[in-house]
């Protein structure tokens, strides 16, 4: 196991990687856990491993830490645009990235699952989705861009402008999921997906990805740009 920074372990295998998120009670994305998870992704890229990316039981990610976000818009813009582009890169990586989400996803962690190529939750009371508007917070444009792209269509506005959160199975058919499984079987099922997508051909399934969502990610690179020159924080 390789540590990466506190907040982010690197585990490899001979056909993949393991990346487990594992900062407090929510299991917060800070900016400590987004720095963790790029020196995650550069260790993987460079070893041509395919991704699995997990969380602690019970929590995949509650989402952004809530501390830095409140501190002021400048402090929420900084940390949501370093998360969307950690989407983008996640959606454009060349190698499959695989989640097994460990319990809730709300809000980044919920995008995180949007941003994967595989997801797998865990059966049991969680709840995955945006909470942005019910927090007090406009969703941003990046967010909507990632949604817009991922999310089945009759689930954007229940999920983007109602907040609604969803059980693990009511989240397949949203689309922030793929597969549910027993928690116990969370893991191995992973592992099992991962060893499947080794055996494609690496050339094929990068550049036939970037096609596949070549308008997406354009239309998250102009969202993010918009994000910047936009108002980001929480309202009262």
């Amino acid at each position: 196991m390789k540590i990466m920074n506190e907040f982010v372990t690197y585990t490899s295998a001979e056909n993949y990687a393991i990346i487990t998120i594992n900062n407090g009670k929510a299991n917060a994305i800070s900016h400590e856990v987004i720095v963790g998870l790029n020196a995650s992704l550069d260790k993987a890229s460079e070893e041509n491993k395919v991704v699995i990316l997990t969380g602690k039981t019970g929590f995949f990610s509650a989402g952004f830490d809530l501390k830095v976000m409140a501190k002021s818009p400048e402090s929420a813009k900084e940390l949501v645009t370093k998360g969307s582009k950690l989407s983008l890169r996640m959606l454009s990586f060349p190698q499959p990235i695989i989640i097994a989400c460990s319990g809730h996803a709300i809000a980044k962690g919920a995008f995180l699952l949007l941003s994967a190529d595989y997801r797998i939750g865990v059966e049991g009371a969680y709840k995955i989705g945006l909470n942005e508007v019910m927090i007090g917070m406009t969703m941003h444009n990046a967010g909507i861009a990632i949604a817009k792209a991922r999310l089945s269509e009759v689930y954007i506005n229940r999920s983007v402008n109602n907040a609604e959160m969803f059980s693990s199975k009511q989240a397949i058919a949203a689309g922030f999921l793929d597969l549910i499984v027993p928690e116990d079987h969370l893991m191995p099922t992973a592992v099992k997906v991962a060893e499947m997508s080794a055996k494609l051909n690496k050339k094929a399934h990068a550049e036939t990805k970037l096609k596949v969502r070549k308008q997406h990610l354009e239309a998250l690179e102009i969202a993010i740009e918009l994000d910047l020159k936009s108002d980001i924080s929480i309202n009262p």
